[in-house]
């Protein structure tokens, strides 16, 4: 790798990502098996190498052999050799993450900070119920109460539910079946393990952009292999991820390198059954994303997995083999060679089809910003592991992370659970005392009435609370989701 790129391999030429168009994005494709995750391993050891930080998503386990050192054996010293390269064998610095807390540090985020945008796409709600778990975020806002964790948006829930009178009044119809139809839905996403998600401590993004003491970046390893049982689960945590980058980073143009290379591992879960409004924010994070020093790229098999869009921001292509048996995947392989510039000399499409395992078509972005003529590429070796570490070795690994102990116990403070716990603890009336038996009651005598509570109701509370706080909503909503970084009104709840 020179002191400018980051090497991908050989074409007849060296052929390398420019550190300083790095941030303007890529795209990984190719079919099952044609060597996708050895062109990731290799990036994003190449990125930490500059001191780039990396996060990537290692659906299949073998992105954790960054963290060993390679054992080359005689095919890949003399392939490295063919390339006029001497294979030294290293380790990249990883850190291991993991939403089930099994494989690597815990990884959470607040109900709040997901909010209800991300969230109605986690759990599959058409627009009424999005339109519903809405106006419970906000009156959670309004009455204070923080939603951290899944119990909270629960209690959150069943509290909407017994107000739902006093909340139509000011929001429109909001339904107790729509209510109980949502807590369905989350009951579902916590047998796929969407507990796991929420709560605290939330992450802190600066915990994935650190560098090691030689000045390496940290390549941040998401263990994804349960979690991909979950695609909606994995996508919508990933773009959460995104967004959450694009809210907190600042500007700061194009830099020399990028501050943080963000690699998304079977893109086409993003993209799949997501609805327009959801799609052109994706396109507007990934368009703006780039000022803000993160490059991103997309991991897939055909590039008609990426909507023409997104697609289109993508500068720095790698593309694996592909296979084309049927009419659609003749579309894709013609889309996918469309999208080159052009060689003259070979055919593209054909080219395409006619690549071996550990090659590739290789276009990236000169010192211009221009993409350069599409070359066939022999992919490099990597110098770390191809393949995963073994138990032990993960094990010794994490116990030597730098965020060893800053996540591994799951907090749990005050928040909406207790509160709705503590106001319906004061909404209960006292018991009445018990009647003094009568020696000889009379017959048909009137049952003695207990005495009515003074206090007030729940629903009482909310509906006074509602009519003192309707003069004073300007100013005091909380953006959430994917774009509140766009009008600069992002606040996270910790």
């Amino acid at each position: 790798m020179s002191d400018e790129g980051v090497l991908i391999g050989y074409s007849g030429r060296i052929e390398e990502l420019l550190l300083n168009r790095a941030n303007r994005h890529g795209l990984v494709a190719g079919a099952t098996g044609t060597g996708k995750t050895i062109t990731l391993q290799i990036l994003a050891q190449g990125l930490s190498d500059a001191g780039v930080p990396v996060f990537a998503a290692d659906v299949k386990g073998d992105l954790s052999g960054l963290a060993a050192p390679g054992s080359p054996n005689e095919k890949l010293t003399a392939r490295a050799a063919s390339m006029g390269l001497t294979l030294r064998p290293d380790a990249a610095p990883v850190v291991f993450w993991d939403l089930f807390g099994q494989e690597g540090h815990p990884i959470r985020a607040t109900v709040s900070e997901m909010g209800p945008l991300l969230l109605a796409r986690m759990l599959e709600l058409n627009d009424v119920q999005e339109g519903v778990l809405t106006v419970v975020f906000r009156a959670a806002d309004e009455e204070g109460l923080l939603l951290l964790d899944m119990k909270d948006l629960q209690a959150a829930l069943s509290y909407a539910a017994d107000n739902a009178k006093a909340l139509s009044a000011r929001y429109g119809n909001i339904s107790t079946a729509t209510i109980a139809t949502i807590q369905r839905k989350l009951l579902v996403l916590e047998t796929q393990g969407g507990t796991n998600l929420f709560g605290e401590p939330a992450l802190a993004l600066s915990d994935l952009m650190r560098t090691d003491p030689s000045g390496r970046g940290y390549v941040n390893i998401l263990a994804a292999d349960k979690l991909i049982a979950s695609p909606r689960l994995y996508a919508t945590f990933l773009l959460w991820l995104m967004s959450e980058l694009f809210e907190e980073l600042p500007e700061v143009g194009d830099p020399d390198k990028p501050r943080l290379a963000f690699f998304f591992d079977e893109a086409h879960l993003l993209f799949r059954d997501a609805p327009k409004a959801l799609l052109e924010k994706v396109e507007q994070v990934v368009r703006l994303i780039r000022s803000k020093g993160v490059g991103v790229y997309f991991v897939t098999q055909n590039p008609a997995d990426i909507p023409d869009t997104v697609l289109g921001q993508l500068g720095n292509r790698i593309q694996h083999a592909l296979r084309a048996y049927t009419p659609v995947e003749q579309r894709g392989l013609r889309a996918a060679a469309d999208s080159f510039r052009p060689n003259p000399d070979f055919d593209t499409a054909e080219t395409i089809q006619a690549l071996g395992v550990g090659e590739a078509l290789v276009s990236v972005l000169d010192e211009k910003g221009a993409p350069t003529v599409v070359q066939r590429t022999k992919v490099r070796p990597p110098a770390s592991r191809m393949g995963p570490l073994l138990p032990a070795e993960r094990a010794q690994v994490m116990a030597a992370s730098p965020v060893r102990g800053l996540y591994d116990q799951a907090l749990d403070r005050e928040s909406a659970f207790e509160v709705l716990q503590k106001k319906a603890a004061q909404a209960e009336p006292a018991p009445a005392p018990a009647p003094a038996p009568a020696p000889r009651p009379a017959p048909r005598a009137a049952a003695p009435r207990a005495r009515a509570s003074s206090r007030q109701t729940m629903t009482e509370a909310f509906a006074s609370t509602l009519v003192r706080t309707v003069a004073s909503q300007v100013g005091r909503e909380l953006m959430r989701g994917l774009m509140g970084g766009l009008t600069g009104t992002s606040r996270r709840r910790r």
